[in-house]
């Protein structure tokens, strides 16, 4: 029965510094992009690939009902707009883009209010729903990693038309690459449908991941990319979908997908390693959001928050695309005490605070 509902739902749409990280990190919300950062950059583009957690827009205009460009979806977004980020506002692309002093936000790559002179300092081509495994992108009819990178060929040919060979190489070169995926591999396909269960263990379906991950990684570098950061999964046991869910766990997190979740990032720690030795020009980091959020559930109060288990929207226990409604009563007016905006993603304050969190790694890795 958990299962059906799960598979119906989502069809239908060193210790004292752990003490500081919370007054730090809120304190780094209040702090706008300096000066300092946009003189020193040596990132003149940000180039997203991936699903929902960095989506901004790309699902709006392709047939599947996984779609967030409604209300209350951006309703604190600049202007109050919803622009197709699974989110109350900003996902973590645009305040790292903002930290590089490039943009405060990153257009989707098939929005059509955007055109290649916006998308030549910034581009998003991740799809909510979407995995590494084309079977995940199935279950929703969203782009599949592999299209994601067909649409970023294409975008080359126009950078390059744009700005002339030489400028767009260096754009394509310099750039800094995004990606943040695979938590729909395992909660929207693996533990769903039976087929990959029957394919693979859960450990050989990590492998499996890691080794199309690999290879689009290869691709990508093939086609120029050089400084990458790679987010790997999040606690996704503590999803409020996975609580409402977990009924005779009393609701508490799903440990077996924590426990997943943290086996998938060590073997992507040992990918990067791998690749940046094996690639010569390539500057991969890992960009791990575990820890942060996990401690963030683990102690809401502690980062202002006032509710965890559930998220803001509707009865924030299973809602989510056009299940989230703001006409429900239900869904709260401040979304800053919540640290999920719907059943599935962060609230833009969650965001801000994991992106402040990865931030100086990157800026210091990659400025």
């Amino acid at each position: 029965m958990k299962q059906f509902i799960k598979h119906m739902v989502r069809i239908t749409y060193p210790a004292l510094s752990w003490l500081l990280l919370p007054a730090l990190l809120t304190i780094m919300v209040t702090i706008p992009t300096s000066e300092a950062n946009r003189k020193t950059s040596k990132v003149p583009a940000v180039i997203v690939f991936g699903d929902s957690s960095v989506d901004s827009g790309n699902n709006n205009v392709i047939l599947t009902v996984l779609k967030s460009n409604f209300r209350p979806y951006g309703r604190d977004f600049e202007g109050g707009q919803p622009t197709g980020r699974f989110c109350n506002g900003r996902v973590p692309p645009d305040f790292i883009a903002e930290a590089f002093g490039v943009k405060r936000s990153i257009p989707a790559y098939l929005d059509p209010a955007f055109d290649i002179d916006d998308f030549a300092t910034g581009v998003c081509f991740a799809s909510a729903g979407t995995g590494y495994d084309n079977a995940t992108s199935d279950v929703l009819n969203v782009i599949p990693l592999w299209k994601e990178l067909e649409l970023y060929k294409e975008y080359q040919v126009k950078l390059r038309e744009h700005l002339g060979v030489e400028k767009a190489n260096h754009i394509i070169r310099e750039a800094l690459y995004l990606m943040s995926l695979g938590t729909n591999d395992f909660l929207e396909n693996y533990y769903i449908f039976p087929t990959r269960r029957t394919q693979f263990t859960v450990t050989q379906y990590q492998d499996f991941l890691l080794g199309i991950a690999e290879n689009f990684i290869r691709e990508l570098y093939a086609l120029g990319a050089r400084k990458l950061s790679i987010t790997g999964l999040v606690p996704m046991g503590c999803l409020p979908l996975e609580r409402a869910t977990n009924i005779f766990g009393d609701h508490a997190c799903n440990d077996e997908y924590n426990d997943v979740a943290l086996g998938f990032n060590a073997k992507l720690e040992n990918l990067i390693s791998k690749l940046n030795r094996h690639l010569p020009q390539l500057k991969a980091v890992s960009a791990n959001a575990y820890d942060i959020l996990d401690d963030i559930i683990k102690r809401p109060s502690t980062y202002g928050y006032e509710e965890v288990e559930k998220a803001c929207c509707s009865t924030g226990t299973f809602e989510m695309s056009y299940l989230c409604s703001d006409k429900n009563p239900l869904t709260c007016t401040d979304a800053s005490k919540y640290v999920f905006w719907d059943a599935f993603h962060p609230t833009e304050k969650t965001n801000q605070i994991v992106s402040n969190y990865l931030i100086p790694k990157l800026l210091a890795y990659f400025r």
